[in-house]
């Protein structure tokens, strides 16, 4: 653990956490966490919803602190582990909720939702230490992708039945959790990517707002 004398004592942690790509991260987790709510509670068109969010901020806060200047190599540090911690809760915990949501909280859906769970944090803890391979590709499939997924595999979940549908789910979730820690190359996206991921958040939140005023009629 690192300590620091009166002198070279660190900023306050408010001071680091109000930094705009910080304060983007923030608003991303505030997302997940309605993700997760709306998944506890059965409202999936509204946790879609907060988790497709999640993913375009997380692209959003990367985006703004390469486009600032004059940032210290703490708050460059701060913001990498708040962004990891937050990936933990909504690519890693936020699948999990859902799916054992779906499964109505059933102990057979357990198992799925921790190698889910788990393949995120291996994955993320790998990368943390080792970062990118070559500094343009990550080793397996970024966490983000599975959220990417599970959004668009929702959205067909009126046509299928409550049981083919949380079997459907749980195996792509284990898919995904494999493709995660495999030994595969896939490239870090970026530059207009980034546009992309804001188009489809609208036409995605657009789809579940449909769903959710549909329900209500």
């Amino acid at each position: 653990m690192t300590t620091h004398s009166p002198a070279d004592s660190p900023r306050s942690m408010f001071w680091f956490a109000t930094d705009l790509p910080n304060l983007i991260s923030l608003a991303g987790l505030f997302s997940a966490l309605l993700g997760i709510y709306f998944a506890l509670v059965g409202v999936f068109p509204a946790a879609m919803i907060g988790l497709v969010w999640a993913v375009a901020f997380d692209w959003l806060d990367g985006r703004v602190a390469r486009g600032m200047t004059g940032r210290t190599d703490e708050q460059r540090a701060y913001g990498g582990q708040l962004d990891s911690l937050i990936d933990v809760v909504s690519f890693g915990v936020a699948p999990a909720v859902v799916l054992l949501s779906v499964g109505h909280f059933s102990p057979w859906f357990l198992p799925g939702a921790f190698v889910a769970l788990a393949a995120g944090v291996t994955r993320l803890s790998y990368f943390n230490v080792f970062g990118l391979a070559g500094g343009s590709t990550y080793r397996g499939l970024a966490l983000d992708n599975n959220v990417i997924i599970l959004v668009f595999l929702f959205a067909f979940r009126p046509f299928f039945g409550a049981t083919l549908f949380a079997a459907v789910l749980s195996v792509a979730l284990l898919v995904l959790a494999v493709l995660n820690v495999a030994p595969i190359r896939t490239p870090k996206l970026g530059g207009k990517w980034y546009y992309a991921i804001i188009g489809y958040a609208l036409v995605m939140t657009a789809t579940f707002g449909w769903q959710l005023l549909a329900h209500a009629r």
